[in-house]
Order: structure tokens, then sequence, then C-alpha cells
């Protein structure tokens, strides 16, 4: 058969395909041109993709410049400096000073969209077939609290998207290379910049590298790559700290250390609890830790941790205290204590009341955490007494409101404190004009309220399938393909666990379970990816389906990646190497065909795409 040529005599690209040798302006436009076609294949995933853009185009109109919350304040002014990692402070910076709140806003809305395309890109490449990977995205693409947290300026969204960007870097290839793995440990660093709890994602990530990387030498370089990349932001930030004259503290946070006074004094059974008299002050009541829980023991004015009880201490206790606190409580001794001298206990304080809980009591501790962490699978989603509301993370059809911190006073922003004497006093004013257009906050309200949430029992089974899918990498007939897709699943599960466990730790807040959705359901997916594909998978080792982001044939990203796999089948040549990866890479599996054996679907394969335009290109 004769092909077709252009007008010049050279043979014509096929498929909508660039010239060998185009541009990278006619690659684009070719791109462009397969667009309908990838989206006609992925349908489950352009609808629930569209469904999620139109969602957050809403949010975005309902609530104008953006929500705002009571911890916003630290971010946009700088306020309670050293009590949060300094990242996302960091990352507002250039917005705050140049615009107005709402491109925050916008950015946070296509980060969330944007972590949907990742998971589903990653998943195909992982062996899951494409309904399953568009199902996986649907939590995050349609989960209102998601969208809600997304049009609140808070650090959620940007430790998400990091998340997300650290974990689809280690799992892009079956071995990462190395500017994979530095990309992975960068943003996985960067997370802990927003959130502290980000410091627990190196566990996951160093023993999944450990294992996909062969040989001792390369593990050693490649872990050492990630830790070092992996460390980079967090100690920028911490020099951050210690420059900033007020803090002068080489610390990501370094005063958010008493935040887990909450869930001790939470846990703590104080009639067995053996305490110095200067510290029995701290524990609470049965009434308080009922009614206070955690959160309200760290922040609520009749937690112990106030120092309401010093001016009623004995003169030998008020000095074992003054030993302990030297500079950070004023007390006089011996004289009666006004109410406004009356101070927050300090970090020694509360650090050696948490010791000495954790050392008694460890099962109390762990028994509070586990009830707390079990509240995600509830069917429904409620507060529990001593939580903190969660109205707070619901839309609302008025723009809300936390004085004195957050307060609208003629149509513009006002924002407030408690300085040290508990007085209120401004900080800072202005931000925008806020707005709610009523009767599209009134329909995201209802959506919300009416079930357009991930359900309890969903993330309990996304548990025990993430928890089977990574077990079944321990299989020793497992083949190299089911092995791969049990790894992902495992990193996308231990990830998950670590940061909400991490979370419950300190206290339950249904904000703290947003990480669910991005790790959860994609290790559900690839488990049960593994349930439906066991022996249909391809048994190589190497991607299970083609790269859909670069044109051609997939190339190793270095000789040494070349190498490693070169040791792993002895006897191939580099044309060999290269032959068998562009067989693998071949749309239809034509190759195998011919040589005589069964054609295995690819990971991402649906029966009928030969006919459609655009076939065997994304999971195709």
């Amino acid at each position: 058969m004769r092909m077709p040529v252009s007008a010049a005599g050279d043979v014509a690209p096929a498929n909508g395909q660039p010239r060998p040798g185009a541009g990278r302006l006619a690659r684009l436009r070719a791109q462009v041109r397969r667009t309908p076609a990838l989206a006609r294949q992925h349908w489950l995933f352009t609808a629930l993709l569209a469904l999620g853009l139109a969602l957050r185009i809403l949010t975005q109109i309902a609530y104008r410049p953006a929500l705002l919350y009571i911890d916003s304040t630290k971010y946009l002014l700088g306020a309670y400096p050293g009590g949060d990692p300094p990242g996302y402070q960091v990352a507002l910076k250039p917005f705050v000073a140049l615009f107005p709140l709402n491109p925050i806003a916008a950015i946070q809305h296509l980060l969330g969209l944007g972590m949907a395309v990742a998971l589903y890109l990653v998943l195909l490449r992982r062996g899951a077939p494409r309904w399953l990977s568009a199902l996986a995205t649907a939590p995050v693409l349609l989960d209102a609290y998601q969208l809600q947290i997304e049009q609140n300026v808070m650090p959620d969204v940007m430790f998400e998207a990091l998340t997300v960007a650290g974990l689809v870097a280690l799992l892009w290839r079956t071995t990462p290379s190395r500017w994979l793995i530095a990309v992975a440990g960068l943003a996985l660093g960067a997370s802990a910049t927003a959130r502290q709890i980000g410091e627990i994602f190196i566990l996951p990530a160093l023993g999944y590298l450990l294992i996909v990387t062969q040989g001792w030498r390369p593990r050693l370089k490649h872990a050492g790559l990630l830790c070092l990349a992996f460390a980079l932001p967090i100690l920028a930030a911490s020099y951050r700290n210690y420059a900033d004259p007020q803090l002068h503290s080489f610390s990501l946070a370094p005063y958010a250390s008493g935040s887990i006074y909450g869930r001790m004094a939470e846990a703590a059974n104080c009639a067995t609890l053996r305490l110095p008299g200067y510290e029995r002050g701290l524990c609470p009541d049965a009434t308080q830790q009922r009614l206070l829980g955690p959160d309200g023991l760290d922040h609520n004015p009749r937690s112990p941790i106030k120092g309401a009880w010093i001016p009623a201490m004995s003169n030998a206790d008020r000095l074992a205290l003054m030993q302990v606190c030297r500079k950070s409580v004023p007390v006089k001794v011996g004289t009666e204590v006004r109410s406004r001298d009356v101070p927050i206990v300090c970090g020694q304080l509360t650090s050696d009341f948490d010791r000495r809980v954790l050392r008694q009591q460890p099962l109390n501790v762990l028994a509070s955490i586990g009830k707390d962490a079990l509240k995600l699978f509830a069917p429904t989603r409620t507060t529990s007494t001593g939580d903190p509301s969660i109205t707070r993370w619901q839309f609302q059809t008025f723009y809300p409101q936390y004085p004195p911190y957050v307060v609208i006073s003629h149509g513009t922003f006002v924002f407030g404190t408690f300085n040290t004497d508990g007085v209120k006093e401004q900080i800072g004013a202005g931000g925008g004009s806020p707005a709610v257009i009523k009767p599209l906050a009134s329909f995201l309200r209802a959506y919300q309220l009416g079930g357009g949430y991930t359900p309890g029992p969903l993330f309990a089974f996304a548990l025990v399938a993430g928890l089977a899918g990574s077990l079944a990498a321990l299989r020793r007939r497992a083949s190299p393909a089911q092995r791969a897709a049990a790894l992902a699943c495992a990193l996308f599960f231990v990830t998950g666990v670590a940061a909400l466990l991490s979370s419950d730790v300190f206290e339950f807040n249904w904000r703290y379970q947003l990480p669910a959705l991005i790790t959860l359901p994609p290790a559900a997916a690839l488990a049960v990816a593994l349930l439906l594909r066991r022996g249909s998978l391809a048994a190589g080792g190497g991607e299970m389906i083609p790269d859909s982001l670069e044109a051609g044939h997939r190339r190793h990203d270095d000789q040494a990646e070349w190498q490693q796999d070169h040791q792993r089948q002895p006897g191939a040549g580099p044309h060999q190497d290269h032959a068998r990866d562009d067989r693998a890479d071949d749309d239809g599996g034509q190759d195998a065909q011919a040589a005589g054996h069964p054609v295995r679907l690819a990971s991402g394969y649906q029966p009928g795409d030969e006919g459609r335009e655009g076939a065997g290109q994304v999971g195709g």
C-alpha cells in the first residue's frame, strides 16, 4: 500500500501526528487536535472533571473574594508568629501584596482540579482501568468539604497538592529516576512547611524507594537524594524562623508543641495520675474533659492551660512553678494576682505534664486517639461533644465572621486579636469587599448537607481495600506488574494513614480528614484493579500503559537507568532493549500477536478502542 505524501514529496504523518522533526508548536497543535478524541476515550473522567470545574466556579462566584477563618490572620498578617510553619504565608506574600484575595481561592481551585488529573494519570500508569481511575478522583473533585477548604485562605490545599505531587513523582515510573526522586523529596518536604505533619512523609517515601530500587549502592544514592531534597524546604523554613528577630528559633513552628496538651489532658485519668503539686492544676475535671475535648482544652478560656488556677496555689507550689517557668510566667509570690496578670502556663510545664500522662497512661492515650480516628468512618458527618464544630467547614448562606479575628465593618474586612492583657485590638483591615450570592450559597449548602461528600463507609471500604492491596506486594507469585501496582497501593495507603493518624494524635477535626480524599480512594482503586485483573496485567516490569504525555516511544531518563534494565534482562543488547520498549508501547500489541503469543490487554485498554480516533493514547 502506498503511503500518503505531502506536496514536498515527504511521507505525511498519520493520525494527526506531527511530521518527524516538527517543532514544539506543531506538536502542541497535534495534541490540541487530539483533545476531543481523548475526551471521548476518557469520557467518565472528563464528565467528573467538568462537574468539579462547574462546582468550583459556583463556589468562586458565591463567596467573594474568598472565605476567611480564625487562622487566616496568621497567613495574611503574620499573627501569632511561630504557631504554624511559614510555608503558606511565604507562598501568599506576592498575592497579598499585589492583588485582593480572589486569585488565592482561584489558584487553590485549580490545584484541586490538578490533583485529580495527576491522580488519574498515575493510576492509569499503575494498571487501574479508566473507569476505576476516574471514580477514584470523584472524592477530591466533588466533595463539598474539599470545595469549601479550597475557597478558604488556609494551608490545607497547598499541603494536599504538594503531597499529591510527591506521590505522583515517585510513582510515575516503576523505578523513579533521579530527577523524579528530587522532585518527590522537594514536594513532600515542602508539604511540611504548610502543615507540620508532612514531616512524617519521609518514612513511607523512603520505604517505597528502598523497595523498588535494585542494588545496595543505587539504594543508598537514591535514599540520600530523597532525604536531602526532603530536608531542603524544611531547613529553609526553619532558618527563616531563626532569622526572624521575634522568634530566633531554628524550628518549623517553635510554639506549636503545646497543642498536644489537649489530647493528653483529655486522655488523662487524673484520679490515678501522679503529678507534682505545681502541675496538679493542669489536670482537667470530668466536666472539662467531656465538654471541651482536645481542641477546647488547648484553646477554650475555661481550660486549665489558661492558668486561672495559679492564684489559688500555695506559696511553695508557686515558687516551684516559677523555677520551671522562670521567664514565661510573671507570677509574684505572696501577692494577689490581678485577673489581667493570670498567664497562660509556660510550654515547659505543659510538656512535662504531657510526658507524665504518656508515660503513666499510654493505653488511655491510644484509646483516645483511636476513638477519634474512627469518626472518619461514621455514615454521616456530625460534631461530637468536645470536637471543633463542623459548621466551620460547611457552606453558609451568609459570610461567616469570627470576632474579633475576622469581622466585616463598613463593607470591608477588619482583623483583630487579643493582646497579652486579654483586650481586643485591631491588627489590620482590607483585603476586598466580602459578599455572598445567596442563591448560589444556598445551592452549595444544600448540596453539601444533602450528601455531597464522601461517606464514612466508603472511606472504611477504601481503608480495608488499601490494606489488602498493600499486602498483595508480599505474594511470591505476583508478576512484576502486579507487584508494582501493589507497591503503589501501599504508598498511597501508608501515606494516607500516616497523615490522618498524625493529625488525630493532636485532635480530631473534619478539616484534618481531607487528606483521606487524595490517598485512600487511589489506594482502593489499585487494590480493586489487582483483584479484577489478576492474570491479565502485563508480565513486564515497565509501565502498564504508554506514557500518554509524550509523543513517540518511552525513553530512559539516563544511561544509569538503562544499565539497570540491561542487568535485569541478561543477554539483551541495547538494540534489543529499546526494541522491547517500543513493543511495550505499541497501542494494540501487534508484536505479541505477530509472534504467536496471546495478546494481553494493557491496563488502561478497553475493548472497542481500535475503531476510535485516538485509541491507544491516554490509557488506551
